[in-house]
């Protein structure tokens, strides 16, 4: 007991005297993570399209080489940023510069190196996800939309890829969720996140603990607020769960529920010449 009333004192005190610090970390691993998740869904969303454009051995010789082409650099690009740890990325793309022009250009900015690393990186995981989540739909959608006269961006942009997006939503969140924990490799270039804020106090304090139960607070906290709200994005796009289902088609008008129009007409059967031909015709079959 003794240990852990200390823990929760040395906690106190870390966070009386770097709440700052550490807010400016949380902030800094959201923008980031948010950023670099919507980027790369872009990245994903391109690559996944390109990757399904369909073409057969009637096309054009051009065609099929040029889709063949792009096809062969997507597959490497998701291989080798789907292989490599996000820390050797960042390492690879932040000094490939100065490494290659002999120190005469590099990132000027510490934050657009990092936004590069992370969107690209996601980029490779999601055009693996849209990929999927285009084969998923019903190829009988595709030939529906042909038949009507739909071109394939039209289809792709009306028909399959809004359903695609609900598919591999889960997947999107699940890409933010795991940036919220890896953009932690950033303080590699020195990029200024929550882990690197961590490891910041425990060189001024040497309190290596403590800070990392404030760590493990703030990122499961981060992670937990993050899957709320994306469950609720994720309910909000199925719709209501409850609908009215039609009884009856409502263009079919059935006895009794005709509303009779206050003016008769020479064809209702309330009009002035219906009532007096009816009355005829009793008189007559009356005699």
């Amino acid at each position: 007991m003794d240990k852990l009333a200390q823990l929760f004192t040395d906690i106190g005190y870390l966070w009386g005297k770097y709440a700052a610090t550490y807010l400016n970390g949380v902030r800094n691993t959201l923008i980031l993570a948010f950023i670099g998740t919507l980027l790369g869904c872009v990245i994903g969303f391109i690559c996944g399209v390109l990757n399904t454009i369909p073409y057969s051995k009637s096309d054009p010789p051009l065609k099929r080489f040029f889709l063949g082409f792009i096809r062969v650099i997507i597959r490497v690009y998701v291989e080798v940023f789907r292989g490599t740890p996000m820390v050797l990325q960042a390492v690879a793309i932040y000094y490939a510069l100065p490494y290659f022009t002999n120190g005469g250009a590099r990132f000027e900015s510490v934050w657009m190196a990092s936004i590069i690393v992370v969107s690209i990186n996601t980029g490779a995981y999601m055009a693996e996800s849209v990929r999927g989540g285009i084969i998923s739909i019903d190829p009988g959608q595709t030939e529906g939309a042909m038949a009507i006269g739909m071109n394939h961006i039209q289809t792709m942009t009306s028909v399959i890829l809004p359903q695609a997006l609900r598919n591999i939503m889960p997947q999107i969140g699940n890409n933010f969720i795991i940036n919220i924990k890896d953009t932690s490799v950033m303080f590699m270039i020195s990029f200024t996140d929550f882990f690197a804020v961590h490891r910041g106090v425990v060189g001024a304090t040497y309190a290596y603990f403590p800070s990392a139960v404030i760590e493990m607070a703030g990122y499961l906290t981060m992670t937990l607020i993050s899957s709320l709200l994306l469950r609720a994005v994720e309910k909000r796009l199925d719709g209501k769960s409850s609908y009215e289902l039609v009884e009856q088609d409502q263009l079919v008008m059935t006895a009794g529920t005709y509303s009779y129009p206050s003016r008769g007409t020479p064809f209702d059967e309330r009009s002035k010449e219906f009532a007096e031909e009816a009355e005829k015709q009793s008189s007559r079959g009356g005699d």
